[in-house]
């Protein structure tokens, strides 16, 4: 055993290193906050609606379509080889987002990104399936933090090259392009796992805790059996993921994996706590998703960027910046999120919904970046607390699982409102009405929780109240059996 922790405490800083360094490039688009005006600019000549109704809606379909045999490849071929592909994808993307024209091409640029968006749960995946559990903290606050910095100095980077230094749109997208390939340059350094955390387990056979039962994510992921001195003997004896994979039993092994992870499912969603978080996880992110996607277009309608100063870089900087204070500042909120959770959801559930109201009413691009900047925020101090208190009751498989089911839930929601509201073969409707029905659908989601927070507190008040009353009662109570109180105590409620 000591010497299976010293190997993994000697093999954990390269490929974390590597993994911050690819988090880094990849998130490093200066480019991305201007999108919209070099699509509607003269590098491409397109109108506002095409760009709207035909093309961004593409995004969104090729993502759900992707999901969720990436999420199962990504498991089977051990992450690696998704990360290569996602490396891939990016260059596609900006290849063709540079040199190619019209609203077909730029439809296959959006597929290409629902590949890379699709292929990002491999970059937070991976770190666990080459370090200990008792790195798993660090190292994922290590790569999250990375790429918040990277996407902060990229918006701050882009908006300084284009109000001071007037480099093109175009020039911006070439500058990505060179980010995202050497990004792909590093993800060949990363050694290949050998280890995933459900096709490719130590034992394919161990069961996930119930989630019922509080594990804390640091918790070691071995079996029983291979705990202690008995570590090494263990590792062993375990076949190598490719024999496994060569054994005629590999089509039974996926088959008990995809049974194993339906029930896992199933008995994570029969916990009411977890299912009202997951829910709220599901509906905001879909609206925020919808929202981050055709802000920027909002944003060219109220201050057309052929006529108007551009500010968007700076905006989506001070917005990173301030989703990570507020996240940050979650681990010192003392609340008791049980009682209060809900009630907190569904009050910066409204925010957002005034938010979103502001920017559909509003015609000072001010006020849209205002609006935009607490929108943005009261999400993510939201999204930090709802996967804090999914995580400390899962295990790390079942965290992911539910993370990725989460997101999928999201994503099909994202869809259903694309279809309908954005999409030229749905309603077709124009930014301004968008943002209306925006504001509405998170109007929904904070009523939801107000009401179901109302009720809860009440429940617990007369719950609190009971229970005095019955105590001052046996306090008060002199003579008379146990059998003789309870009676009373039932005939006075």
């Amino acid at each position: 055993m000591g010497c299976w922790k010293q190997e993994k405490s000697n093999t954990w800083t390269f490929p974390t290193l590597i993994l911050c360094l690819y988090g880094f490039l990849y998130m490093m688009k200066p480019s991305e906050p201007f999108l919209t005006p070099y699509l509607t600019g003269p590098d491409k000549n397109l109108t506002t609606d095409e760009v709207t109704n035909q093309i961004f809606p593409v995004w969104t379909y090729s993502y759900l379509a992707l999901l969720f045999p990436v999420f199962l490849i990504t498991d089977y071929v051990r992450y690696k080889p998704v990360l290569l592909l996602q490396g891939i994808s990016f260059i596609i993307t900006w290849l063709l987002l540079l040199f190619a024209h019209g609203v077909v091409a730029m439809q296959v640029v959006e597929f290409f990104y629902g590949m890379v968006t699709a292929t990002e749960v491999a970059y937070y995946a991976y770190i666990y399936s080459v370090v200990s559990t008792d790195r798993y903290q660090r190292v994922t606050s290590y790569c999250r933090s990375i790429t918040l910095v990277a996407a902060t100095v990229a918006a701050v980077l882009g908006q300084l090259l284009v109000s001071l230094a007037g480099v093109s749109y175009f020039h911006l997208n070439a500058i990505t392009l060179a980010s995202v390939s050497l990004a792909f340059v590093c993800s060949f350094f990363l050694p290949m796992p050998q280890k995933s955390m459900f096709f490719h387990r130590k034992d394919g056979s161990e069961s996930l805790p119930g989630p019922d039962k509080v594990v804390a994510r640091v918790s070691s992921d071995r079996p029983p059996s291979c705990r202690e001195d008995k570590s090494s003997v263990c590792a062993d004896r375990a076949p190598p993921p490719e024999q496994q994979a060569d054994s005629p039993k590999a089509q039974n092994h996926m088959l008990r994996v995809l049974v194993q992870l339906s029930k896992d499912l199933r008995d994570c969603y029969s916990s009411r706590k977890l299912l009202y978080w997951s829910l709220w996880w599901a509906l905001a992110t879909a609206g925020f998703n919808q929202v981050l996607n055709y802000v920027q277009v909002l944003w060219d309608f109220r201050a057309p960027s052929h006529s108007s100063a551009v500010y968007n870089g700076a905006v989506e900087a001070i917005a990173t910046f301030l989703s990570s204070v507020t996240s940050f500042l979650v681990q010192y909120m003392k609340i008791n999120w049980d009682l209060f959770g809900e009630l907190a959801l569904g009050i910066f559930s409204a925010i957002d919904a005034g938010s979103l109201f502001l920017m559909h009413f509003t015609a000072n691009i001010w006020a849209c970046y205002t609006s935009y900047l607490i929108f943005k925020a009261c999400y993510m101090l939201l999204i930090t607390i709802a996967t804090f208190q999914i995580a400390v009751n899962l295990s790390i498989e079942r965290y992911a699982l539910m993370f990725g089911f989460n997101n999928f839930i999201a994503l099909l929601i994202q869809t259903i409102l694309t279809v309908v509201v954005v999409d030229s073969r749905g309603l077709g409707l124009d930014v301004v009405i968008q943002f209306l029905l925006y504001g509405s659908y998170f109007a929904v989601i904070a009523g939801i929780f107000l009401i179901r927070s109302v009720c809860m507190l009440v429940s617990s008040k007369c719950k609190r109240k009971i229970s005095r009353s019955y105590k001052e009662h046996l306090n008060h109570a002199e003579h008379g059996s146990k059998e003789q109180i309870v009676t009373g105590y039932t005939t006075r409620l």
